[in-house]
Formats: C-alpha cells, structure tokens, sequence
C-alpha cells in the first residue's frame, strides 16, 4: 500500500508539474541556431533606433524556450530591459475578462445567450443609430431588432462601439455622454459608467457585423454584479492566485514601479519620443495611480511571464499548476470560430479571441485554430494548439512605423520549430 501511495504521488507530482512552464530540456523542439535570429533582428531595430525596449517569450511543449528583453525600459535614463518588466497589456484584459465570464457561465449563474439586461437592466430595449448630425452631434435612432446578448459582447457583435479609437459618429456622441475608454481614475463606478453606455445607440443591430468596441467593459460590470466582487478582487481571487500569477494588477504596488517600462510614440517625422501625460487622453503613470474603476477591457498591466502562464492555462484545456480554472469543454467553446463571417476579411472570433481560419492560416506561420489578440500599446500573445506554442511580443510604443518587427518575431519563430 505504501508503494501504491508513493506511486500515486509521484505520478500526480510529475502530472502538475507536466502542466506548468518548464526550463527547456528537450533540444528536439527548435534550431537554436533559427531562434537566435529572433536576437539579431531585434537588436538591429533598437540600434536603428525604431523601437526603444522589447521583451518577448516562447513556450513549445510547456518548456520555455526563450525569454529575454532587448534594449532599454527607460530609453532616457538608460535603463535596460529585463525580461520579468511590467507592461500595460490594455486589451490584453479582455481574454482574462472573457475567462471570467466562463467561469460564472460554468457555475451556471449566466448563459451565452442570456440579455445582457438580465444582469444590467439598463440595456434593455436598445436602439440602433439611424442618423447623425456632426455639426451639433445630435442624432435619431431606431428600435433594436433584438437584445444585445453576453455572446454578442464576448464576439464584439453587439454593436457597442470604442470611446476614443471608434467610428467618428460614435466617439463623438461617448465623449458627449463622458463614456470613457477605461484607463485613467473616475469618480464613477464601472456600474454607472455602463448604465449610461446602455441608453446611447448601438452603431449597428446587434449580431449584424463585428466591430471593436466596449463590449468587454460591459461584461467587467456583469462579472460584478454576479459576483458581488469587484473586478480585481475576482481576477485575483479567482484566476491569479490559483494559477501563480504574481505580476498582474490593475493597481500595481509601489514596490514593483521600478519595473514598469516607459510608454513612446512617435513624432511629425517618426522619431521615437516618450508619451506626453496627456497624449490622447491616457497618462501612463495609471497603472500606479490608485483606481477603483476596474477596465475589463484595457484596464491590466502585466509581464510576459505572468500573461503566457495564463494562455498557457488555455492551451492546457483549463488547467494549470493542478487547478482546473475553466472545463475542457469550455475552453474549446471559446477558442472556436463564433461568427458566420470573418473580421477584416481574414480571420474570424471566438469568445474572447480572435480565431486564425484556414483563410489566414495559408497566408501566414500561424496554425488554423490558434487564438490571441494584442493590446493598443503594442503587445501581442497568441497560442497555437497545433504546434502546442505560446508566444508573446511585449512593446510600449503606439503608433509605430515599424510594426513588422512583430510579424517578422513570428515568423522566426515558426522558422527555428522543428
């Protein structure tokens, strides 16, 4: 008996420790010498002077086969990038928001196709808008054909749209109503921003088309209100303890705001600078202000580390470190094609996600069936269940005339796979 309990441990030890993120020990899964290319071609942008700090992370196989930082985090005081720097991931939020809404979905406290109204009642009987006056920024509306549902936000199919980086018409009637994108210190609660969001016009019937916009804040709202949590209490209750995740906050500490990396843009003549406080209505000193308004879609600052752990808990059908967060099945409800058309003519959208469909996937290094996203300031993550991959390319730079550095990490790293 005591060699069966022994056995027993043994197995379940190496079972956990099977799931979670390893040093690399297989040499058989890449060509180093391909994945050192990732090196070259980064350091050259940096000496370039295109890009000022970059931190990337590869996991194949739960093994991680690369994480380092480039450059520097603070290009002004010459400060070097470590791979472990936080980051502002900004609608990197949304997966982890997604998650919990499965989470609550799972304890069968909503369904997919439920009203948003049922738990938000102030968006009930939602209209569409019909037409807009620029001049004045009056408007006319008409009846929405149906309710706006918690599988419409989770697919951006509802309608709502973005405050600040939305359609012209409807960034101009949020701003009106002081609808914010998120980020920043309110004196509003989520709750009464989101009941004033429901009384303004949809951009579209709900369901109609896919367009980018506040549906994960909405949701961030129906996750408080079910639970009776705030949104950080949940995200840490709930998703990072469990899964170890020790770098991920809406309010970051004071202890750790030595690791927070600086935000750049660019000028007139694309010239790498720091981002002034009050550039496009975000100062990005907000991870370090003390918030109680919670952004389930933009509002996280994390590291690479932390964010891979929590992907790496999807591609391992919901569980991690011996904590089963979310059902298998449930994982692969979110991370399959949602919508009966693509998005931007390429890809299509999961429950939180964007899906890469067959389409996409014959054009680019990405699998068919891999999901990720990314976050206004330049962050990227995706997973590829085919190729059992998670990567992420973390950056703080928007806009950025050398975007490709991202696609061309990608593309390195499909090259060195064996």
């Amino acid at each position: 008996m005591k060699t069966l309990a022994l056995f027993t441990l043994l197995f379940s030890s190496l079972y956990i420790h099977a799931q979670t993120i390893q040093p690399a020990s297989r040499s058989e899964l890449v060509y180093q010498d391909r994945l050192k290319r990732i090196d070259t071609l980064i350091n050259e942008y940096i000496q370039k002077g295109y890009v000022k700090g970059v931190s990337t992370i590869v996991v194949k196989d739960n093994q991680l086969l690369q994480y380092k930082a480039y450059g520097y985090s603070n290009a002004e005081t010459q400060t070097p990038m470590q791979p472990n720097d936080l980051f502002r991931i900004m609608s990197q939020t949304k997966a982890i928001t997604s998650v919990a809404i499965m989470m609550l979905y799972e304890q069968g406290r909503l369904s997919l196709d439920e009203p948003v109204s049922d738990f938000i009642p102030a968006f009930k009987h939602p209209v569409v808008l019909n037409t807009y006056n620029a001049a004045d920024t009056t408007y006319t509306t008409i009846p929405a054909n149906k309710e706006i549902t918690i599988r419409n936000l989770l697919t951006h199919s509802s309608g709502i749209d973005y405050a600040d980086i939305g359609s012209a018409a409807m960034r101009a009637i949020y701003a009106k109503a002081n609808i914010p994108s998120g980020l920043g210190e309110f004196n509003a609660t989520l709750l009464d921003k989101m009941k004033t969001l429901a009384k303004l016009p949809l951009a579209f019937q709900p369901g109609e088309r896919w367009t980018y916009g506040l549906n994960t804040d909405v949701l961030g709202c129906v996750v408080e209100v079910i639970s009776g949590m705030s949104l950080e209490q949940f995200f840490t209750k709930k998703i990072f303890e469990p899964l170890g995740m020790k770098d991920t906050y809406f309010n970051v500490p004071a202890s750790k705001a030595s690791r927070l990396t600086t935000v750049y843009t660019e000028d007139a003549q694309h010239q790498v600078i720091p981002w002034a406080l009050s550039f496009r209505n975000i100062n990005p000193n907000y991870p370090l202000t003390p918030k109680h308004y919670f952004s389930g879609g933009a509002g996280l600052t994390s590291t690479a580390y932390d964010y891979a752990v929590f992907m790496q808990m999807l591609l391992n059908k919901g569980k991690y470190n011996g904590v089963q967060i979310l059902s298998p099945a449930t994982v692969d409800t979110m991370v399959t094609e949602q919508l009966p058309f693509l998005i931007n003519g390429r890809d299509n959208f999961g429950l939180g996600f964007e899906i890469t469909s067959k389409k996409s996937a014959a054009s680019g290094p990405r699998s068919e069936g891999s999901f990720g996203w990314g976050g206004y300031l330049g962050t990227v993550y995706w997973a590829d269940p085919k190729e059992k991959l998670v990567c992420l390319f973390m950056i703080q730079q928007t806009p950025n005339s050398h975007g490709e550095l991202e696609k061309k990490f990608e593309e390195l790293v499909y090259q060195s796979l064996r």
